[in-house]
């Protein structure tokens, strides 16, 4: 009897813990779940106390209601007549296989003493932001960094940049036009093997690179061409090429170059540019620009050459369903004058002021990240004075399709398209509007987003001379 009863509570011991241990098991399922769940921003749209409404359009005439929402540049736009038009927010949902890989990796990454990143693999780094991390600047920009925007590779065809003087600006004074504006990365790679890591990023150490070439337009610059190699390591310096047609020449560049308005650096005109960044002392109309090669996408410079510091968590307007240039309502040929669409976004904001000895044009950047997007909206940027001298904003468009008409570059799932561009010197008064595609490309299809339309074989010095010699 005893060996029975013995048995007996054996066997109920047994199923009670058979019972309980899935519970354990489960229960640390949940934790690690909730560790790596990826925490979005509830929508925030126009609220009864704000003093802007959805439907309203902003003009000369009622532009002071927009002040709190804008930055002290943006709204200088709006105050010189870009108007708005505020619509209803939505959310902005990531691709699937990045949100994937966010959940995946995320919880090993960490940063380093230094501010480098470690244990990164795909995704974004940090989805969970608590404004009281002190290193909370340094994560964001490493989310910018690794943003959905473009995770594996790009190829925007033939964007434009038209440059308007404040004495017309009507008609652009000249367009700058080339034939590809590319990025592949070695690593964050989540749809277009080889994933998530290319073996390239082991055997070059190169974690990115950017092309921007053929140069179309202007014609005494056509054939010009710029190449980026960005590391791994983080303590070394881009590698930058720029190929001269005319002189048949490949010449090494600098990264505070790249903080100079495009074609102001020495393998254009030979003007190092200037406090003004080479602007008032183009030696021709041609190389009237605004736009330096590190303020493309709204931040493009080397992370490393910058310290940061978190400015808070603000409620602002940008334009993350924007209107493309074939849709948008234009009283001319100056893109700054479009009625766009603007939305209350939750937006970061992070000061970036380059590091001592860099010798970067631009040394102070205030920058405007949305928090669902990951993308830069808005820009300001300070002379070496902290005078609020150029400021810039981006035209992003969410959907499966970067443009109403395209055929090829469609996606089974939305996603984010930068369409345009404003960088404005509100000093000088001249103003660069970008457009991708531009106004005259010749087909709707041109972002090719995570597509393999470029991979690394495009990205060489000897490619950059091939394509800039074509006729």
């Amino acid at each position: 009897m005893r060996s029975t009863k013995i048995l007996l509570l054996l066997l109920s011991l047994i199923v009670t813990l058979m019972v309980a241990l899935p519970s354990i098991i489960f229960a640390d399922e949940t934790v690690v779940s909730r560790r790596t769940t990826v925490v979005t921003t509830s929508v925030d749209t126009v609220r009864p106390g704000d003093t802007i409404r959805a439907g309203e359009i902003i003009g000369r005439s009622n532009y002071p209601a927009v002040q709190p929402y804008l930055s002290p540049g943006n709204y200088e736009l709006v105050r010189q007549g870009m108007p708005m038009r505020i619509v209803p927010s939505s959310r902005l949902d990531w691709p699937p296989p990045y949100l994937a890989a966010t959940e995946k990796y995320s919880p090993q990454c960490s940063l380093g003493s230094d501010g480098s990143l470690n244990g990164y693999v795909a995704g974004l780094p940090f989805p969970l932001m608590d404004p009281n991390d002190p290193y909370i600047a340094t994560k964001i920009i490493w989310n910018y960094t690794y943003r959905p925007m473009h995770s594996d590779d790009a190829d925007i065809r033939y964007p434009e940049i038209a440059t308007y003087s404040p004495y017309d600006d009507d008609s652009p004074i000249n367009y700058i036009s080339m034939g590809h504006m590319a990025f592949y990365n070695n690593v964050g790679r989540v749809e277009v093997p080889p994933i998530p890591t290319d073996p390239d990023a082991r055997a070059s150490g190169i974690r990115s690179k950017f092309a921007m070439f053929p140069f179309i337009e202007p014609s005494n610059m056509h054939g010009y061409g710029l190449l980026r190699f960005r590391y791994l390591d983080t303590h070394r310096a881009d590698d930058i090429w720029m190929y001269n047609r005319e002189s048949r020449r490949l010449r090494r560049e600098t990264e505070s170059t790249q903080s100079d308005v495009i074609a102001a650096t020495p393998a254009f005109n030979g003007n190092p540019g200037s406090s003004m960044g080479g602007m008032v002392i183009a030696p021709t109309a041609p190389f009237a620009n605004t736009l330096d090669s590190d303020s493309i996408f709204g931040f493009a410079a080397n992370p490393a050459n910058y310290n940061y510091r978190f400015l808070g968590e603000r409620r602002m307007l940008a334009p993350v369903h924007a209107l493309r240039v074939s849709e948008a309502a234009c009283p001319g040929d100056n893109h700054m004058r479009c009625m766009e669409n603007w939305e209350i976004r939750r937006l970061y904001v992070v000061q970036a002021d380059a590091r001592p000895n860099t010798n970067m044009t631009i040394p102070t950047r205030i920058l405007y990240i949305d928090s669902e997007g990951w993308f830069v909206t808005a820009s300001d940027q300070y002379d070496r004075h902290d005078r609020l001298w150029k400021t810039l904003v981006n035209f992003v468009t969410y959907d499966d399709r970067a443009a109403p008409g395209a055929r090829v570059a469609v996606y089974p799932y939305k996603r984010f398209f930068q369409v345009g561009m404003i960088d404005a010197d509100l000093e000088s008064g001249y103003t660069s509007v970008a457009s991708m595609p531009g106004p005259h490309a010749p087909g709707p299809d041109s972002w090719y987003v995570n597509m393999g339309a470029v991979d690394n074989s495009f990205f060489t010095t000897a490619n950059l001379e091939l394509a800039s010699n074509r006729p």
